[in-house]
């Protein structure tokens, strides 16, 4: 865990403005005095959310939870499911009409059912104000058309984790900048059995951030701004091939893999590079401060950096955020937004996101100053993901369809298709583009 003073804490809050002097409880019952969503009489809600990768996280979650409903007499049931497992299961409440109240899932979940939102721009309204304003990356995510469907409430950085004894081994000194060099030290690694892996199942963080990572590099893409179904192309042609070539290079079974498989793999010390959240590095810390020495020397030994920049020169990196979104069929839409407003206000949200250990970074520009980011060096290329967030392929010209087109894996299963050899590269280029025709018509 990182070392962090309720001194420093408050300290480097800066324009957030955190309420140091002031219980979470006390700050709660002020807050709720003077909020401008005020609960429905008898309000309660269901919170339906992603099971924690970081215990601190979640337990920080808990407190702020219970200090809402302690202010305002709203009870909240919060009911934690797998990562993967959180938009199946919206996706049934939408059809049905009946489930949670607010769920908190991934990229563009809102996006799945925009006629069942209930809208969020007063919300985002007063919230950008107050702090500084959103980030474009995770905005564009949770906005159709002029309309917010939901907030974003952080965003999980995806990047490079690799074993610095590894790479060194192999006779690098840090991560390649470039696709080639970054293919160089893969291949090296393999040869010296200390092996990389990239989930190429369906992984709803992890599988979609590699793929697209290497898409992008390309210069390829899904669709045109204007929605025109543009997968089969020289660009993809070229991005599968270069996955073929990674793919060569992995661990056994990334195929099969989901969210979980590579922080286990790489916790058992048979994984030695793959891209994740800091959660790897958090666990191995965490267990090495109980005593754990083997999991002490394995946090000295992990580092963290930048997706490598692919042919076409620019950074493209589908990170994952996290969007919060209330369907229209609760009964209590001023409570769903009351908890909200409540959870991103600075005097829990600077904490929580301390807590959360650089496991997520904020959408809001105020909080930019928080701690986290200057309290351990090796997380510090978390601190950029909002920033470096790109821009879901169709999200301009059909939000709703992109989202779908992520949800359906459409480019994870291509690329897993060809690179373990299920498909030749002509069939896999036209089977993804009629799938994704089928979406975007």
């Amino acid at each position: 865990m990182f070392n962090l003073s309720r001194r420093s804490l408050i300290k480097g809050a800066g324009v957030a403005g955190l309420a140091g002097t002031m219980s979470l409880d006390g700050f709660a019952t002020a807050w709720a005095q003077n909020a401008s969503w005020k609960p429905e009489a008898g309000a309660s809600l269901k919170l339906m959310r992603w099971k924690e990768f970081i215990p601190s996280e979640g337990k920080s979650f808990d407190e702020i939870v219970a200090a809402f409903t302690k202010a305002t007499g709203v009870a909240v049931q919060v009911t934690r499911e797998g990562l993967d497992d959180v938009q199946p299961k919206a996706s049934v409440a939408a059809a049905t009409g009946q489930g949670p109240d607010i769920v908190w899932g991934s990229f563009s979940l809102p996006q799945l059912f925009p006629s069942k939102c209930v809208p969020m721009d007063d919300l985002a309204d007063y919230l950008g104000k107050k702090y500084g304003g959103w980030t474009e990356g995770p905005e564009a995510y949770v906005r159709n058309k002029d309309h917010w469907l939901g907030l974003p409430i952080a965003t999980n950085g995806n990047y490079i984790n690799y074993r610095t004894s590894a790479i060194n081994k192999a006779g690098f000194k840090e991560i390649p900048a470039d696709f080639d060099g970054f293919l160089s030290l893969c291949e090296a690694m393999k040869k010296n059995n200390t092996p990389p892996g990239f989930a190429l199942g369906h992984a709803t963080g992890d599988g979609n951030s590699f793929v697209y990572w290497m898409l992008w590099g390309f210069g390829a893409h899904v669709v045109d701004e204007k929605g025109k179904v543009t997968i089969n192309s020289p660009e993809t042609a070229k991005a599968l091939e270069y996955g073929k070539k990674l793919y060569a290079t992995f661990i056994p079974g990334t195929p099969s893999w989901n969210d979980g498989s590579n922080n286990k793999a790489f916790l058992a010390g048979e994984l030695y590079l793959t891209a994740n959240g800091i959660s790897i590095y958090v666990a191995a810390k965490t267990a090495g401060e109980k005593g754990d020495a083997k999991m002490k020397a394995l946090a000295e030994d992990i580092n963290h950096a930048y997706w490598p920049v692919g042919p076409v020169g620019k950074i493209g990196e589908l990170q994952s955020v996290y969007p919060m979104m209330a369907f229209n069929y609760t009964k209590y839409p001023n409570a769903c937004k009351a908890f909200m407003a409540f959870m991103l206000e600075a005097a829990q949200y600077n904490k929580w996101l301390v807590d959360s250990q650089a496991y997520l970074t904020e959408t809001l520009k105020a909080y930019d100053s928080n701690p986290v980011w200057t309290a351990d060096p090796k997380a510090k290329v978390f601190k950029d993901a909002s920033n470096r967030c790109s821009v879901l392929d169709g999200m301009s010209a059909n939000p709703q369809k992109a989202a779908e087109s992520l949800a359906d894996f459409i480019v994870i299963d291509m690329f897993a298709r060809y690179v373990t050899g299920q498909s030749d590269l002509k069939s896999t280029l036209a089977n993804a583009e009629r799938q994704t025709k089928r979406l975007f018509g």
